[in-house]
């Protein structure tokens, strides 16, 4: 087995970034996958979400394509904006030596117009939400003549949402002649029909967690009555120390109440539903992934897609409906073999749901003894230590992160490169984290410079 990117027949290019992203051992689902796809064979990739599923479809993706045809010659079907602007930015990164490249958001939430005009000019490899995809399919503003490999990411989930007709029409309408992969943390009987349906001699690749884990996310539960969640809730984050924390709900009215609850309580915290428009999701989002939001509250819905760097905690405030929604949630913490803690709280009227989880994942989460009692609310409100400065330069106007970092840290912005944090360009916008305690002299000082010799405007997220 592989224990090196270099073992796994990837051009030097790509070992290059694979190197410069620090990326050293390949996950067990890339040595598996990446050979195969690299062959063309079709495949159904079964691991648990976080285990490198993006890197192990993009690196082939990205060696195969010819970058000098400017047609459509890869398509990521995914079942949310959140997880398509994901796996888009994970392909730019790996992408980065490949001059030319041109990688498409295909989503809702976005006009039309413009991502007609980008695909007229031509594009190599597109990431989009069925609903998306499949209009621009219909409207024929979208050739898919030269395409060449299809992907399904989070297909169960896909699935789960309703969006099985959806991709059933869009897989009716690509060329048959195509590699077709699906990748799914869960392998229900519909992806195996599907799999019957649409794709040629499918390889099935299945990783085993529990002997490739080496940090396993600890899952624990607390049995509580409907009115001691609130509580329940304040005593796991107490116990559990945490930067990031991500909450699930099953409901957009019980993500506004607790997040209007715990915000009353002094705590850094954010919402995630589907009543947000996609630039308020955008913000979100930005924010919680670069820790100036400490707390995200979310419905499933919204917190697909949710890729956060050492995100410690994750808590089901309400118990999903479906198992393998459980899955989907837990793996938004211990990713890429970094430690993470679940939390579940549960009333005795959800012991089935428990059950129900311990047949799917194979082990039941431990119950944790406590008594419910007034937590200090106060150990708990501290600020985030990091401020989002929104930049309107992006990708479209040759902005790259160096020429953030260099205008922060020259004579003008005087900060430490230490001060900085994640950067994070899209195509007219740019999101950069500050320590908190310089945010305001870094948006002065980037209203009063240049940016690669072009004024930008700069504010603080609110």
């Amino acid at each position: 087995m592989a224990t090196n990117f270099a073992q796994l027949s990837l051009a030097p290019a790509l070992l290059a970034v694979v190197d410069e992203l620090g990326y050293r051992h390949p996950t067990p689902i890339q040595v598996e996958s990446i050979p195969l796809i690299l062959a063309g064979r079709d495949l159904i990739g079964q691991s648990k979400t976080g285990s490198g599923k993006t890197a192990a479809f993009a690196l082939p993706i990205l060696q195969a394509l010819d970058v000098h045809s400017r047609s459509l010659q890869a398509l990521i079907i995914c079942p949310t904006r959140e997880l398509a602007a994901q796996v888009a930015r994970e392909m730019r990164k790996l992408g980065r030596k490949h001059k030319g490249l041109s990688i498409l958001e295909l989503v809702g939430g976005q006009p039309v117009r413009q991502q007609t005009d980008a695909l007229d000019r031509g594009v190599h490899i597109a990431v989009g939400t069925p609903g998306r995809l499949l209009d621009h399919l219909e409207r024929g503003t979208m050739d898919c003549t030269q395409l060449a490999t299809v992907v399904l990411d989070e297909a169960d989930r896909m699935l789960d949402m309703g969006f099985g007709a959806n991709v059933e029409r869009i897989l009716r309408a690509v060329p048959k002649q195509r590699q077709t992969i699906l990748f799914s943390a869960t392998f229900p009987s519909t992806i195996e029909a599907m799999s019957r349906a649409h794709q040629s001699d499918a390889l099935r690749v299945t990783i085993d967690d529990a002997k490739h884990e080496d940090s396993p996310v600890e899952q624990f539960f607390l049995e509580v009555e409907p009115s001691e969640k609130l509580q329940a809730l304040y005593w796991t984050l107490e116990h559990y120390p945490h930067e990031s924390a991500l909450i699930f709900c099953n409901f957009k009215a019980s993500v506004a109440e607790l997040a209007q609850a715990l915000s009353r309580s002094g705590l850094s915290v954010d919402r995630l539903d589907g009543d947000l428009e996609q630039y308020q999701r955008d913000q979100v989002l930005a924010k919680f992934r670069n820790q100036s939001t400490r707390i995200l509250i979310a419905t499933d819905v919204a917190g697909r897609g949710i890729d956060v760097e050492d995100l410690e905690l994750v808590i089901n405030y309400e118990l999903p409906a479906k198992p393998n929604t459980y899955v989907h949630r837990i793996g938004r913490t211990g990713r890429a073999g970094k430690a993470g803690v679940a939390v579940s709280l549960a009333t005795k009227r959800e012991r089935t749901k428990l059950a129900a989880i311990e047949q799917v994942m194979g082990t039941a989460p431990e119950r944790l003894e406590h008594e419910v009692g007034e937590t200090d609310v106060r150990s708990l409100a501290r600020d985030a230590k990091m401020a989002t400065i929104l930049i309107s330069g992006g990708r479209k106007d040759k902005v790259r992160p160096g020429d953030i970092l260099g205008a922060l840290t020259g004579e003008a912005g005087g900060l430490e490169g230490c001060d900085i944090g994640k950067i994070e360009i899209q195509n007219r916008l740019s999101y950069v984290a500050v320590a908190r305690r310089h945010a305001a002299s870094a948006v002065d000082s980037i209203n009063a410079g240049r940016i690669k010799g072009k004024r930008f405007r700069a504010s603080l997220v609110s």
